[in-house]
């Protein structure tokens, strides 16, 4: 590793306390671990520092060698490597995360659940084969449920519900309140059915018409996602910007702000709305077909590209 780059990296450490390494960017991550990694931060601090190694490739090799660590994302703290994302859910887990960035340990209370006649008995059966696995529960930053069979680590949380012990993490505790699983027969196959009281409101399409008459009228924020090359090629004038200097401010608003998120042509904009929809916004939009649609549909004097 060069000089150059070591000084770069030491000159990030030393400005933030808080630095994860990271492909994609907090509201797009861009791999599993690092999406996984940012749940947990998010869930911990309303501002870090994070970087796309993605986006810099002298920082991206330069890191790895940095602190001896071949993998991405990696996590600092005052300077101090602390690990990548297994490392990160462990601590997390555990408290010891909680400790090391001087917040609040996490709730470990186990939420109550429901668990039909049916489903209990399903489970059981699933479980016949290897009496020596347990039953865990993830739920991820999008709701998204899943089920496996798996030894007990030590630090779960157990919700018990129909004679039935099920272990998560503590993200999973807090999101499973209320949760109701029930066994379903449906033409495409049988298997459980998870209900989530407590997920928000899945992401909604918004027309580019319809958005831009909420830009006109104020109805609802416009957030703009593409990077600066682009809306330079094509700008569109009384929109925020998603970026580093934005970030904090646009996740610290009244979660009751409706939001609509803007790109090149709908897709990279509907993961920054899924980022926001995890943050708890309980008004999230995706503007179909981006600012292609936009230029064709709304106002010919934007340049298409």
């Amino acid at each position: 590793m060069s000089q150059h780059v070591q000084a770069r990296i030491t000159e990030l450490l030393a400005r933030h306390p808080v630095v994860l390494f990271m492909k994609g960017v907090r509201s797009a991550p861009r791999c599993g671990f690092s999406a996984k990694a940012t749940q947990f931060l998010d869930s911990m601090l309303p501002d870090y520092h994070s970087v796309d190694v993605l986006a810099d490739e002298e920082i991206r090799q330069g890191i790895k060698n940095f602190g001896q660590f071949p993998t991405i994302p990696q996590l600092y703290v005052r300077g101090e490597l602390i690990g990548g994302s297994d490392i990160i859910s462990e601590m997390f887990n555990s408290g010891e995360l909680h400790q090391v960035l001087g917040v609040t340990a996490p709730d470990r209370t186990p939420p109550n659940i429901e668990i039909t006649t049916q489903a209990a008995v399903a489970i059981r059966a699933g479980m016949e084969d290897d009496p020596e696995l347990a039953l865990h529960l993830q739920i991820d930053a999008r709701w998204q449920a899943q089920f496996q069979l798996a030894p007990v680590a030590g630090d779960e949380i157990r919700a018990s519900a129909a004679g039935i012990d099920v272990y998560m993490d503590v993200l999973t505790a807090q999101r499973a309140a209320g949760m109701h699983i029930d066994w379903v027969e449906a033409m495409q196959g049988s298997g459980l059915s998870v209900r989530l009281p407590g997920a928000p409101p899945a992401v909604r399409t918004m027309a580019v018409q319809a958005a831009a008459e909420a830009l006109r009228t104020g109805s609802a924020t416009i957030i703009d996602v593409r990077p600066e090359s682009d809306r330079m090629r094509a700008p569109l004038a009384g929109v925020e910007v998603l970026d580093a200097a934005n970030q904090a401010r646009l996740e610290a608003l009244t979660k009751q702000r409706p939001l609509a998120f803007l790109c090149h042509f709908g897709n990279s904009s509907r993961q920054a709305a899924e980022h926001f929809r995890q943050l708890g916004f309980a008004e999230v939009y995706n503007i179909e077909g981006g600012i292609d649609a936009w230029s064709q549909q709304v106002d010919p004097t934007i340049a298409r590209y």
